[in-house]
């Protein structure tokens, strides 16, 4: 297990060193103002990846969720950055159809953020720490949905350019796809909550009965 912490931390640093080099080489680019097929492959590519390598291997799945969800949820504090969508919509440099969804929603799973961590992150919260955790995974979804149609949603406002460059390349081509990893671990371990907990609540019994 702590040979799978030391690679995921290696592979993570790495894959934000390789998006921050293709961004400064303004390789995510896209001139004609909307989301580009560079962007979406590189937000893409790291959730097949994962989601092959947890479904082909036992050993990965469970390195998976052995993980702390207080500590994954508690990362989820950095999406309160959205809020510099809804000031560069006001500036007019980001659509408003996208800006003020995405902005918002992050604003909002990241002010929570830390509750969720330290208050629901236990089974006998399960549901509503799952339900958080679908909530997070809705705000990207949105956001992913409005980013890539603004334009068509709304011809004649502020392009995506900014969301191709620097620094905001980094936010669909790194942090969305790793917080949504996040959020996909910490339901999969909430899954099993009850099961742990009703199984140790058998354990508990046998051994009253015994003594």
């Amino acid at each position: 297990m702590k040979s799978y912490g030391r690679l995921a931390s290696w592979l993570i640093g790495f894959w934000f060193v390789l998006t921050l080099i293709a961004s400064a080489l303004h390789l995510f680019r896209n001139d004609s103002e909307r989301i580009g097929i560079a962007v979406a492959i590189a937000a893409a590519a790291p959730i097949v990846i994962f989601g092959v390598w947890i479904a082909a291997s036992k050993v990965f799945r469970e390195f998976a969720l052995s993980l702390n969800p207080r500590i994954l949820t508690a990362l989820q504090t950095w999406r309160f950055i959205g809020f510099t969508f809804v000031l560069l919509e006001a500036r007019g440099v980001l659509p408003t159809v996208f800006a003020l969804p995405a902005g918002y929603g992050d604003m909002f799973i990241g002010i929570t953020a830390a509750f969720v961590a330290w208050q629901l992150a236990e089974p006998r919260y399960r549901n509503s720490f799952i339900a958080w955790q679908l909530l997070g995974i809705v705000d990207l979804v949105v956001a992913v949905s409005t980013g890539t149609t603004a334009r068509l949603l709304d011809p004649h406002g502020a392009s995506m350019l900014a969301m191709t460059v620097l620094p905001l390349s980094l936010v669909p081509t790194f942090l969305v796809p790793l917080f949504l990893i996040f959020h996909v671990i910490c339901i999969a371990q909430a899954r099993n909550w009850r099961v742990a907990d009703e199984d140790t609540q058998r354990v508990m019994a046998v051994q009253h009965q015994a003594i």
